[in-house]
């Protein structure tokens, strides 16, 4: 008995111990069930906790007020606005949509603009050159920012509006240039033009601020030595995608054009054209409706007025159009025509004489007319800037001239037979992304 009894107390031991296992091999079945419905669970929360992240990810980071999140933009640089398109898509068209361009054009609107240098030795090299937003010295700039485009080594005439640059790269060929972003964007070419090879061709850009959209002005003119058998075309082009040239048709008064354009008054880019060759006229080109307008400058009494001898160009007085007349500038006096009605052509005249301690500042130079400062002075600049780059601000209400350096020009353009261009431009619209044509 006690053998037998330790027996069954040993086979009871061990049926006891399999029914534990088989037991414990449920148990961990079920166990394993429920863990594999936590685990479901678990990762069902954590696809909508990354599902929710991605969806943060598309809204501003931080809980701000979107209006409060617009006033942080638009007091940042342009450049940090650049990489800041680079969060999302949704940043990337907050920041390039017309709202936030209009505010950004707000805010940069009382910075002071930016000095925008180029410099072309033909056919060889250019240099692009910025300075900083404000001049650290009221009597000099610093061009240290190098802004050079390496695939262009011939840009000729260029002017810019709200932070685009539009350059002339040859007779038949244009670009318009972010500096902030980089982005270049190559005009088409005309090709259904009728006029001759041996041509003068200008681009100029204009913006049309209810549609807000960006054009581009071109002017084709032939003639013969003397300003003969003058004949001209008129192109536009809209910026954006599919844009080509449209010939600006039912104007037949031919002209050259003579300066270099800029867009004054809203919509409507100005500039100074030569009807014939005694009389000069300012050329209007209405951006929104795509309407040239001619308005001859007056003959002044005392002498005929001639395309060979007449140095001057386009300035804005009094919030309106003149022609800033600089030919006897080194015989001490300037003449002005003032707009006053460019619908009944009516014009106003007054010379200035510049003060005896000056004289000094435009004796044995060749002065061209750059355009207006923000405060109204008349910007003059050597033809020829050698060994030393320099400007002029002539005040036309005190009568007052300030010679203003231009310094961090590479040594290596002094005393090179090279051209230069500059402008004076806001960073208004730099975050402006154009599309291919």
């Amino acid at each position: 008995m006690g053998t037998r009894g330790r027996r069954n107390r040993k086979q009871a031991s061990i049926a006891q111990v399999v029914s534990l296992r088989g037991f414990n091999q449920i148990e961990t079945a079920e166990s394993l069930q429920g863990r594999d419905k936590c685990e479901r669970k678990r990762r069902s929360r954590n696809r909508g906790r990354r599902s929710g992240r991605r969806r943060n990810k598309c809204k501003i980071p931080f809980p701000l007020p979107f209006d409060l999140v617009l006033e942080i933009l638009k007091r940042l640089p342009a450049k940090s606005l650049m990489r800041f398109k680079c969060v999302s898509k949704e940043w990337s068209s907050v920041i390039s949509g017309p709202y936030f361009t209009k505010l950004f054009l707000t805010a940069t609107g009382q910075q002071a603009p930016r000095l925008f240098l180029c410099l072309v030795e033909r056919d060889v090299e250019n240099l692009l050159l910025s300075s900083s937003t404000s001049p650290p010295d009221k009597n000099w700039f610093v061009v240290s920012q190098d802004l050079t485009i390496p695939k262009l080594p011939s840009l000729y005439f260029f002017n810019g509006l709200h932070g685009l640059i539009c350059f002339t790269i040859s007779s038949t060929e244009a670009c318009v240039y972010n500096p902030t972003t980089g982005q270049l964007l190559k005009l088409p070419s005309i090709n259904n033009s009728n006029m001759p090879q041996m041509v003068t061709t200008r681009y100029f850009i204009g913006h049309d601020p209810v549609s807000d959209q960006y054009k581009i002005l071109c002017t084709i003119a032939s003639f013969s030595g003397d300003l003969e058998n003058m004949k001209s075309e008129h192109w536009v082009l809209l910026l954006g995608a599919g844009g080509s040239w449209k010939k600006v048709e039912s104007y037949d008064l031919h002209h050259a054009p003579g300066t270099i354009g800029r867009s004054i008054n809203g919509p409507v880019v100005h500039y100074l054209a030569w009807l014939d060759f005694h009389t000069c006229a300012v050329v209007s080109f209405d951006i929104r409706s795509e309407v040239l307008t001619t308005v001859p400058v007056p003959q002044p009494q005392e002498a005929e007025r001639s395309s060979a001898t007449m140095k001057a160009g386009l300035v804005e007085y009094c919030g309106k159009i003149a022609v800033f007349d600089n030919s006897l500038i080194d015989k001490g006096s300037v003449d002005i025509w003032v707009l006053e009605d460019a619908g009944k052509m009516e014009w106003s005249n007054k010379t200035l004489f510049l003060r005896p301690r000056q004289r000094h500042l435009v004796d044995d130079f060749l002065l061209v007319v750059k355009g207006t400062t923000r405060d109204g002075k008349v910007i003059l600049a050597p033809c020829m800037m050698r060994s030393r780059f320099y400007i002029l601000f002539y005040d036309m209400h005190s009568n007052d001239l300030t010679k203003i350096q231009i310094k961090g020009v590479p040594k290596l353009w002094f005393d090179k037979d090279c051209f230069s261009d500059f402008k004076f431009m806001d960073e208004s619209d730099s975050n402006i992304c154009f599309r291919c044509l």
